[in-house]
């Protein structure tokens, strides 16, 4: 008896990594997105789940692979186009190729990003409209619960919790979100437990850069690694802006063939 394995199609593979078969949902943009708002997109989204980032998740690299096909498909014209008026994909296009190297490929569209672009970065983003912004949409989210505020928060640790916590109640205040009672009666015990979480989390960084006999250079770039190791929202704008201005734009792929 021969059992036939199905291979799932783009669409398919999307709901069930990502919850949503909507490719524009998957990259965190609207149907209306500019193609330098996909790119972005898809530049923000990788970043959580780049093999070389999301260590602890089992399904990382096949999550990496299946963004760079929604990108694939979003980036060209005319696959973006019959996506758009038919909701399907071509899964036979070259594009989608399942041999194509997608970690060499998204390197060529996204170069490394040095440490003084981090470190300039954060100097910029701290207490930006665009910081405001990210943590309402996060508070909104996840229904004011600061464990999960500030796993997601960008360029934050637990010395900056109470600036986010002033930037969200002023937002609270203004009416510009609801008074979520999460965040509103959060209980001491419930802050202690997240304070010294991150304490210890912090005390084993140290540890890991002492028993690796990190220099002071190398210790900076693991203090951000570790900062950012959950961060849902990558570097952001700043980053994605610097490297629209050095990279080459990606060549469109070939006209994939309707089904």
């Amino acid at each position: 008896m021969y059992v036939v394995c199905r291979v799932m199609g783009l669409l398919e593979q999307c709901e069930d990594l990502f919850k949503t078969s909507d490719l524009y949902k998957v990259l965190g943009v609207c149907k209306e997105a500019s193609d330098a708002e996909i790119r972005r997109g898809y530049y923000k989204v990788s970043l959580q789940v780049h093999p070389d980032r999301a260590r602890d998740d089992e399904l990382a690299t096949t999550k990496f692979q299946v963004l760079g096909k929604v990108y694939a498909v979003l980036a060209d014209k005319d696959q973006r186009a019959v996506y758009d008026e038919q909701g399907i994909v071509d899964e036979e296009s070259d594009s989608l190729s399942q041999d194509r190297n997608w970690e060499e490929h998204w390197r060529r569209l996204f170069p490394k990003i040095t440490l003084q672009d981090i470190l300039d970065f954060e100097k910029q983003y701290k207490d930006s409209d665009e910081e405001v912004e990210d943590l309402k949409r996060l508070y909104l989210q996840h229904e004011g619960d600061m464990d999960l505020i500030m796993e997601s928060a960008l360029c934050c640790t637990n010395e900056d919790e109470p600036r986010v916590r002033d930037i969200l109640q002023k937002a609270i205040d203004a009416e510009e979100v609801p008074a979520y009672k999460a965040f509103t009666h959060e209980s001491v015990k419930k802050k202690n437990n997240r304070k010294r979480k991150a304490e210890k989390e912090c005390k084993e960084a140290e540890e890991m850069q002492k028993e690796m006999g990190l220099n002071s250079e190398d210790s900076l770039v693991a203090m951000i690694k570790q900062r950012q190791k959950s961060k849902e929202n990558g570097f952001n704008s700043l980053i994605s802006d610097l490297e629209a201005k050095y990279c080459k734009k990606p060549a469109a792929g070939k006209k994939g063939k309707k089904k």
